[in-house]
């Protein structure tokens, strides 16, 4: 089938400009006047504007999953079917394996299947959390709004991300500045006076032999260095990915000093904003501990969701369950009961969402505030010890030469 590039305003009144499928100019036009497009321009494909559907590194992020979900809004607002939506979409996705996602998505949904049950074939791209709520959205026949609460959530779970990456960026600076630092003083600086030193056939202080040989083991085997930082990197990440070391990992970073709240305080927001879509949609309570338990990060709370769960399927309330883990922080299960008791569950979960969005925002800053000096004071210790190396033979060597003098 022919492809025909496009210059069009779509119905938010942007202008794009993108291609379709169809099996002559005027299908392809009357396609995109149905969907609300007012067409400006239109001709066929040329060899060298094909697109050959190279798969981009990496899935989709979280900012990918937001801009899909804004755009199906959009698109459904305007009275769009759901077959006609995932074209337009395929078109306007900047990732190319959420593209071809999308186009097979296209094909399920035209023989008969759900929207929800085609996204399920693709659960390494689309959060199991996102094809609940579309399940949801299909059967009470309101997806558009489904749509626009996960472009709010994908869009708060980034800013919540971002905020943390933006208060790591300056002390990866510093650590990556200390370790440039050292490199080129052990490579470069310390060899030039390890020259001169010896040429003084004096016995060198302490210090200084430790810094020189340290030198010398670097210059002679930086090779080595590499190989085994990476085989260490590589380790840890496979490591990580284990039962053992997501247990290892995940209480290690709830019992790090200031970092452990920040995780606790993560958790919290997330649970609490996934059961609050989750109930707001109308899946089961129990439908929604297991979907939230299986997006936790840290084990520790995925398993502390599973055993609430399981206290929930024998009757108690939920606000029970939570606090039998003895994981969660008493205002959660406190709000949660609260919830409970006045029938508004969904309601006190989406305010706790909300107040721990504030806390890992100021926790952030705390974290950043206290990484900061740490990270300093260890490229001064180090700068300090090869200073102290190279600066105490020289002073031995100029008061022996006063003395000589005199």
């Amino acid at each position: 089938m022919p492809t025909y590039m496009y210059t069009a305003k779509n119905t938010v009144g942007k202008l794009i400009h993108a291609s379709i499928d169809a099996a002559s100019p005027e299908l392809a036009r009357t396609s995109l006047r149905s969907a609300g497009f007012t067409v400006y321009e239109l001709r066929k494909q040329s060899f060298y504007e094909k697109d050959y559907n190279i798969p981009l590194f990496g899935r989709p992020k979280t900012k990918d999953m937001a801009i899909f979900c804004r755009q199906f809004a959009s698109i459904l607002r305007a009275g769009v079917p759901v077959t006609t939506a995932l074209g337009m979409m395929e078109q306007q996705a900047g990732n190319k394996q959420l593209a071809s996602a999308i186009r097979v998505m296209q094909g399920d949904v035209e023989k008969g299947d759900t929207l929800a049950a085609a996204m399920g074939r693709h659960k390494k791209l689309f959060p199991s959390m996102l094809i609940s709520m579309v399940a949801a959205g299909e059967e009470s026949g309101n997806l558009e709004s489904v749509f626009v609460q996960m472009e709010t959530y994908f869009e708060k779970v980034r800013r919540t991300k971002n905020s943390v990456g933006k208060a790591m960026i300056y002390p990866c600076i510093l650590l990556v500045v200390m370790i440039a630092v050292i490199i080129v003083m052990m490579t470069t600086i310390v060899p030039m006076f390890k020259e001169t030193f010896e040429s003084t056939g004096t016995e060198l202080p302490g210090i200084t032999q430790f810094v020189v040989n340290v030198s010398s083991w670097v210059e002679n085997w930086w090779w080595l260095l590499i190989i085994l930082t990476a085989a260490a990197a590589a380790g840890l990440t496979v490591f990580s990915r284990t039962r053992p070391g997501r247990h290892f990992f995940g209480l290690l970073s709830r019992k790090t000093p200031v970092l452990g709240k920040l995780v606790v305080q993560s958790a919290c927001s997330t649970m609490c904003r996934m059961m609050s879509l989750l109930l707001g949609s109308g899946i089961t309570l129990l439908e929604c501990i297991d979907l939230t338990a299986a997006n936790m990060t840290n084990i520790y709370f995925e398993e502390a969701l599973t055993t609430a769960r399981g206290l929930v399927a024998e009757g108690w309330a939920l606000n029970v369950g939570l606090r039998d883990t003895a994981l969660f922080p008493p205002l959660v299960t406190n709000m949660v009961s609260i919830g409970e008791s006045s029938g508004d569950l969904q309601g006190s979960l989406e305010k706790l969402a909300d107040f721990y969005d504030q806390e890992v925002n100021d926790q952030t800053a705390k974290l950043l505030a206290f990484l900061e000096p740490i990270v300093i004071l260890i490229m001064a210790v180090f700068v300090i010890i090869i200073v102290l190396a190279i600066y105490e033979p020289m002073l031995g060597m100029t008061q022996a030469y006063d003395q000589y003098l005199n």
